[in-house]
């Protein structure tokens, strides 16, 4: 774990921190040797030197970016292109119930190919 990562996700509200822990929790777990980073003042998530996700902490959100989705469908509510298509981000505010698993899947078939 990446000690700057560590102080973004910790300036954060406690809600988010739960959040952002658990994604990056399920990033390791889903990304074998993924490498975590600060990057453009957010934490990133590269496989082979290839971005692989995003965690972006707003006032009232955290954004969850999944890079290489172009086939990944969007879902309503849930999981929405950014861009071409390339990107899907999934918006989580405080008290949603997050479906890890769900975004595992999605990460997981994201970064096969990297």
């Amino acid at each position: 774990m990446n000690d700057d990562v560590t102080q973004y996700i910790n300036k954060t509200q406690p809600w988010q921190i739960d959040v952002c822990e658990k994604l990056r929790a399920m990033i390791d777990e889903t990304v074998p040797g993924v490498e975590e980073r600060l990057q453009y003042g957010k934490p990133h998530y590269l496989k082979n030197g290839h971005y692989a996700a995003v965690i972006a902490v707003a006032k009232s959100k955290v954004s969850f970016m999944i890079f290489n989705a172009t086939d990944l469908p969007e879902v309503k509510g849930f999981l929405r292109s950014m861009g071409n298509g390339e990107r899907k981000t999934v918006d989580i505010t405080e008290g949603q119930d997050v479906d890890y698993g769900t975004l595992s899947s999605f990460l997981g078939k994201t970064t096969a190919a990297l």
